[in-house]
């Protein structure tokens, strides 16, 4: 089990619920034809607030990682791998690693889940 549990509020709300169903959403602007991640009011290529939101594939090749050795907090067990993933969808997700030991850069990753202890999950890739 992760060691808290995430922020929710009016934005990210939409996000947070197709966790429940293990699904990754990520919004999509319907002017620029742009994904953006993480969620926003506006957004950053045009600065519309004409966004609605996507299913991502939940694949994405590792873009740049570290490995952590010393626990943030209580509940944080180390070591583990945090990355940023680039989408098959063209954004980059900050996320964590599961089951990969020697991450290397452009390897592919496919999406999976940290259960939360209120439903939703963490989108995780290994």
């Amino acid at each position: 089990m992760f060691p808290y549990l995430p922020h929710e509020d009016a934005i990210s709300a939409p996000f947070w619920a197709a966790t429940r169903e293990r699904r990754l959403l990520i919004q999509y602007c319907a002017v620029c034809n742009q994904y953006q991640w993480y969620p926003r009011a506006i957004c950053i290529s045009c600065a519309t607030d004409n966004l609605e939101w996507r299913e991502a594939t939940g694949k994405g090749s590792v873009d740049s990682w570290t490995t952590v050795h010393r626990a943030p907090g209580e509940g944080f067990v180390p070591p583990y791998v945090i990355a940023r993933v680039l989408l098959s969808e063209k954004v980059i997700m900050l996320t964590r690693l599961v089951g990969i030991e020697s991450p290397a850069c452009d390897q592919a990753v496919e999406l999976s889940w940290q259960e939360l202890s209120d439903g939703r999950a963490l989108p995780v890739f290994g």
